[in-house]
């Protein structure tokens, strides 16, 4: 039995998910996986469903019927993770833009090293982009930087989708009060841990543009990412992301 579950919610993503699933089960650590997936039309689940014959005990399938956006999909995978035994739980891109093997620099930040939330970032010294145009890179990095001057939050890579969270994390943060669907989804949990006294760290990764399949990117994810950000730092001035008060 794995103590640690990743994440990798999908939409049109029948030319990476078996791929990674198999690099994924290949890594020394023994993880678990659950896709979440919004009812791809190019037969992802069924991609999956055949996975899991081949590791019934570590491949599962979550199917939602239609896209509901990245957010719900992690939070349901969180539920899902946390009616079970699992102690970390990971997000990830289906699309190799996250190399798996950073999963286990990841996995020791939080299982060895004291962290309760390990991002992969992008931003720190160490950390690179690839296959990126300027323009793109530009906007990432100034996202970044627009998000750390509104909420104060001294994280490099705000943004950041590739990340571990220990179970007390998950199991703190009221679920229900994390409103953005997006990529604001990615601001605002970082931002609620940070606000409840966990302990974040950033790992340097590479993050590689993907080079199969589409990318998700709208202008309706922009803009609620850039909008996001101001409504959820007025909330955090009236209430906390608490489920429960911590002594």
């Amino acid at each position: 039995m794995s103590d640690a579950l990743i994440i990798i919610p999908t939409y049109n993503e029948k030319d990476n998910i078996v791929r990674m699933i198999e690099t994924v089960l290949a890594l020394a650590t023994p993880f678990h996986i659950l896709v979440v997936d919004d009812g791809s039309p190019d037969g992802t689940a069924g991609l999956v469903k055949n996975m899991q014959t081949k590791y019934p005990a570590m491949v599962h399938l979550l199917e939602r019927t239609g896209k509901q956006g990245l957010g719900t999909a992690y939070i349901a995978g969180f539920r899902w993770g946390l009616a079970r035994s699992y102690q970390y739980f990971f997000e990830m891109d289906a699309d190799f833009s996250h190399k798996p093997c950073d999963l286990e620099r990841l996995y020791r930040a939080c299982r060895e090293q004291g962290a309760d939330v390990a991002i992969g970032s992008r931003y720190v010294r160490g950390g690179k982009l690839e296959n990126w145009p300027f323009d793109r890179i530009l906007l990432s990095y100034g996202a970044s930087m627009y998000v750390r001057l509104v909420t104060q939050m001294p994280i490099k890579d705000p943004t950041a989708g590739f990340i571990c969270y220990r179970r007390q994390v998950l199991e703190t943060i009221d679920l229900d009060k994390i409103r953005f669907v997006g990529y604001a989804f990615q601001i605002e949990m970082k931002f609620a841990a940070r606000s409840l006294g966990f302990r974040i760290v950033e790992i340097p990764i590479t993050f590689t543009d993907r080079l199969e399949g589409a990318s998700k990117m709208s202008k309706g994810i922009v803009k609620e990412a850039i909008l996001g950000v101001l409504q959820m730092r007025w909330r955090s001035f009236k209430s906390s992301y608490a489920l429960a008060q911590i002594p």
